[in-house]
């Protein structure tokens, strides 16, 4: 997957600024949770997992390093 960069419009026109990108990604609700309660939801990225909360899917997300998602899976479902 290549991501397209772009920086922000708050940035001066010659001044160095951190850019962002978009990442697509579907959210799903976990087997684990029940039909009509909010939960915690799942998405693939390109080398990991995000979460968002499923009550506000509009704050973001919080995105984890396909290493940390392992451990976390792990230990979870021990």
């Amino acid at each position: 997957m290549i991501l397209e960069f772009r920086k922000s419009s708050y940035s001066a026109q010659d001044v160095n600024c951190v850019e962002v990108a978009q990442i697509p990604t579907t959210f799903r609700k976990s087997t684990h949770s029940g039909r009509d309660q909010n939960c915690v939801e799942v998405g693939s990225l390109p080398g990991g997992a995000a979460l968002r909360d499923s009550k506000h899917p509009d704050a973001g997300h919080l995105p984890f390093p396909k290493s940390e998602w392992a451990s976390f899976l792990t230990t979870a479902l021990t």
